[in-house]
């Protein structure tokens, strides 16, 4: 039996893990759970969740509609960033749960509570990012993660409990893959799909069509950004959470963001997980095309250098971390005056830049033209090249 506890709050979503969590926390520690929905934009999924939770047991639920904190001071966060791991993840369950988990400890603080609670395994990268959080906004919270705890060794032993206990979930013995579905993504993992030589199934996405039932047709669409961050689509302003919901649905109809990865976990492992992120790769794309004509080549180059830092940084969990907060900084400082609109073409599975302009471009058709100008004289390229070939020279003659 554990330490005594007053409150626990859990991070509950309605699914398989944390609905048994809660009636085992419940029964482990004999104390009130209180727990906690975020809203993140994962559609039906939070329907009914409060009344769900309180059939099981929830002393209390707290439901808190987060998308416009989400998309504003997280996803456009990395978006400004142009925040990518390993080649291809654009974070979608990463940079989630540092929010979720901050939003935990506003209950804990409103409570009373001594004590969070989580559904992540002990073999994946949610544990960390939840704990990090956790550790770094209240350093004196006890936190309780089951999957470390107790003797359930896997989700079929879960679904034996929940149908033991009659707790309804929505995962059967069949179909034991599971879903993560926010504003920005919906990611797949777990059954067949541990075997990265199977190919998804296609009814198993949610957000998008297929690029082969994709309209014959490309759809144009215009985003308009200020300083890095967008504010509208095809000339009309949009609330955060409102763009990337209309993006989402322009990506989805038009087979745009899919992807397939085996990527390295924080923890050690190799892990294969099947993304959609429509409107996150339609901003990403368009960014940039913006940055392209916007910003100086010294400072792109040097922020690119931070990309992998700061997506690993978002991966590992170290969202509130102090190197983060530099880099967040650094990171804005960049994206001022990186404004402008870009012309996108979605067709069949792809984003293609087509246009871009800005009252703030540092483009100049007069320099750039291969025709006869004024600004630029070619002959001194000669003395340019021989400067930089120096070294080159040199070296080849010492015989090296």
């Amino acid at each position: 039996m554990a330490s005594p506890l007053n409150k626990i709050v859990l991070a509950y979503s309605g699914g398989l893990d944390t609905s048994v969590i809660l009636k085992w926390l419940q029964n482990e520690y004999g104390c009130e759970v209180i727990a906690f929905v975020a809203d993140l934009g994962q559609g039906d999924d939070i329907e009914g969740v409060e009344a769900k939770a309180l059939a099981t047991g929830a002393s209390k639920v707290y439901v808190e509609d987060v998308r416009e904190e989400f998309v504003r001071d997280f996803i456009y966060t990395a978006l400004k960033a142009n925040a990518i791991y390993e080649s291809g993840y654009l974070l979608g369950t990463s940079i989630a749960r540092p929010l979720i988990a901050k939003k935990q400890i506003e209950v804990v603080e409103r409570e009373g509570a001594d004590a969070v609670s989580h559904g992540a395994t002990g073999k994946g990268n949610d544990q960390v990012r939840f704990e990090l959080t956790y550790m770094a906004l209240n350093s004196n919270i006890a936190i309780i993660s089951p999957w470390r705890l107790w003797n359930f060794k896997s989700r079929q032993d879960l679904i034996r409990y929940a149908q033991e206990n009659g707790i309804p979930i929505p995962v059967t013995q069949e179909k034991p893959y599971s879903v993560d579905r926010n504003l920005f993504h919906a990611s797949f993992e777990a059954g067949i799909l541990e075997d990265p030589w199977s190919e998804p199934r296609e009814e198993m996405f949610i957000m998008t069509v297929s690029p082969e039932r994709a309209p014959d047709k490309p759809r144009y669409v215009e985003i308009d950004f200020e300083d890095g961050i967008p504010k509208g689509i095809d000339g009309k302003g949009y609330s955060p959470a409102n763009l990337l919901a209309t993006l989402n649905k322009m990506g989805g109809e038009n087979g745009i963001g899919r992807v397939d990865i085996v990527e390295n976990r924080y923890v050690g492992m190799k892990s294969r997980g099947v993304y959609e992120t429509p409107g996150g790769t339609i901003l990403h794309t368009g960014h940039r095309a913006i940055e392209s004509i916007t910003m100086d080549r010294e400072v792109m180059h040097f922020r690119d250098s931070l990309i992998p830092k700061i997506s690993e940084l978002i991966y590992y969990g170290y969202w509130f971390s102090p190197e983060m907060e530099v880099m967040r900084k650094t990171v804005d400082e960049t994206q001022k005056d990186v404004t402008g609109t870009v012309r996108l073409k979605l067709y069949k599975g792809n984003c293609i830049v087509v246009g871009r302009k800005s009252e703030k471009s540092l483009y100049s058709g007069e320099f750039a033209t291969f025709e006869e100008d004024t600004v630029y004289d070619q002959k001194d390229a000669g003395g340019f090249i021989r400067l930089n070939a120096l070294r080159l020279k040199i070296r080849k003659m010492m015989g090296r």
